[in-house]
C-alpha cells in the first residue's frame, strides 16, 4: 500500500506546498482538531493564510505544555473517517514534569517504514534473520511500538521486556542507587531467559544497559555469539563508550543509534557513506514530516551554525498531529547534510547544560 494513501499532504508536495497543505488540514473546520480549531481563535494570525514556510511556524507559541492537561480527544482531527479510527494515546517519559501526551494512528507507521530501510542500509538482519528484544518502556511509551512495528515490517517477532523508566528516575533522583542495581538487574534476569531459549538477533537497549550487559559474562557471551543487529537509543551516550560497544564489546553486531522521542518521533543514525566511515553518530529526522533546528538557548528562534551546538527545537507536521517549534533539553550538534540525506544531521546528544535548565535525571532510559 502507497504511503501516501489518504494523506493530506505528502512528500511529493514541495517544501511550502507541504507546510500550506498541513495548514489547511489542522485549521480548516472541517478537518481541524477541536484543539487548534479553538486555538486559532485567539492567535493573532491566521494560520491558512499567514502559514507559507516552515519559518513561519515560529509565530505559533509553544504549545506542547498544554499537552499535560488537554482532554486527548480534542487532538483527533476531524478530518479523519470514523472508518478509518485506529488512534492510540502516548505519554512523554516525564523527565521534565507530568507526562504530556499525544495521540497517534498511521502516521508515524510511515516513518517506521522509514527507519526499517536505514536500518537494512546499517546491516542489521532483516527478514528471517532471527527475532527482536526490546529491553525499554512500552506501556504509555510509543517507543515500544515504535520497536515492535520494526520487527513485524520485517516479518519477524519482536519480544518485549518492559521497564518503567520513570520509577528509575525518581530512584537516581534520591539516590537510590543500590535500589537502580536491584532493578536492572531484574530486568537482565528476563532478558536473559529469552536469550537463552529464543532466536533473538535483534536487540534494542539503552547505553546504560547495554553496559549492564557487557559487566555480566552470561549475558555478554550469549549477546555476543547471537546478536547481529543492537540498538540503542534513550539516553545520551559519549564517543569513547559508543567507540568502546561498538569495536570492543560487539564488534560481530551493526550497532545503530536512534533519537527521538514522543514528539518528534525516531531520528536514526545516518548511513556513513564511502571515504566518511569516521563520521560518527549522525542522527538524521523523518523529513518533510519531522525537523529538528538546533538554535542558540539564549536566542531560540536563532540558529547554530554547522559544527556549533545549540538546543534542539522540534517540529512535527503530519496527518494525525501538528505540532510547532517547541524547545526540548537536548543540546547537540548541527552537522552538514550529505549527497543521500538532504537535512541537517544531529550529532553527540547529551542535556542541555545547567546553567540554562534544572538539572536532569537521565537514569537508564
Amino acid at each position: 500500500m502507497s504511503m501516501h494513501t489518504n494523506a493530506p499532504f505528502h512528500p511529493g508536495l514541495s517544501e511550502n506546498e507541504f507546510v500550506q497543505a498541513a495548514m489547511e488540514w489542522h485549521f480548516s473546520p472541517r478537518t481541524g482538531s477541536p484543539f487548534w480549531i479553538k486555538r486559532a481563535a485567539g492567535l493573532s494570525f491566521d494560520p491558512r493564510s499567514d502559514i507559507r514556510t516552515w519559518a513561519d511556524l515560529d509565530l505559533f507559541p509553544d504549545v506542547s505544555e498544554e499537552w499535560r492537561d488537554v482532554p486527548v480527544d480534542e487532538l483527533v482531527p476531524a478530518g479523519i473517517d470514523r472508518s478509518d479510527w485506529d488512534f492510540q494515546v502516548f505519554d512523554s517519559g516525564g523527565t521534565t514534569g507530568r507526562p504530556k501526551r499525544i495521540i497517534e494512528s498511521r502516521s508515524r507507521r510511515q516513518g517506521v517504514q522509514w527507519v526499517s530501510g536505514i536500518l537494512d542500509d546499517h546491516g542489521v538482519p532483516g527478514e528471517g534473520g532471527g527475532h527482536w528484544l526490546h529491553i525499554g518502556p512500552t506501556g504509555p511509551h510509543i517507543v515500544g511500538r515504535s520497536v515492535g512495528l520494526l520487527a513485524q515490517q520485517r516479518r519477524t517477532f519482536c519480544h518485549y521486556i518492559d521497564f518503567d523508566p520513570r520509577w528509575v528516575k525518581r530512584l537516581a533522583k534520591q539516590g537510590e542507587s543500590e535500589a537502580v542495581g536491584r532493578y536492572v538487574r531484574h530486568i537482565l534476569d528476563q532478558a536473559l531467559d529469552i536469550l537463552r531459549t529464543q532466536p533473538v538477533s535483534v536487540l534494542f537497549a539503552t547505553p546504560p544497559v547495554l553496559e549492564a550487559i557487557a559487566a555480566r559474562d552470561d549475558m555478554l557471551d550469549l549477546v555476543q555469539q547471537r546478536v547481529r543487529g543492537i540498538i540503542w537509543a534513550g539516553t545520551s551516550i559519549g564517543p569513547e563508550t559508543l567507540h568502546t560497544l561498538e569495536t570492543e564489546l560487539f564488534p560481530d553486531a551493526a550497532v545503530v543509534g536512534l533519537y527521538g522521542n514522543t514528539m518528534m518521533g525516531i531520528a536514526p543514525q545516518r548511513p556513513k557513506t564511502p571515504g566518511h566511515e569516521d563520521e560518527g553518530c549522525v542522527f538524521i529526522p523523518y523529513e518533510p514530516y519531522s525537523r529538528v533546528r538546533l538554535v542558540d538557548p539564549a536566542y531560540p528562534t536563532r540558529p547554530v551554525d554547522y559544527g556549533e551546538r545549540g538546543q534542539a527545537r522540534i517540529s512535527l507536521l503530519s496527518r494525525d498531529l501538528l505540532l510547532p517549534w517547541t524547545l526540548e533539553r537536548d543540546y547537540a550538534l548541527r552537522i552538514q547534510p550529505n549527497a543521500k540525506y538532504p537535512q541537517d544531521g544531529v550529532a553527540d546528544v547529551r542535556p542541555l547544560p545547567s546553567e540554562h535548565t534544572p538539572a536532569l535525571i537521565e537514569g537508564v532510559y
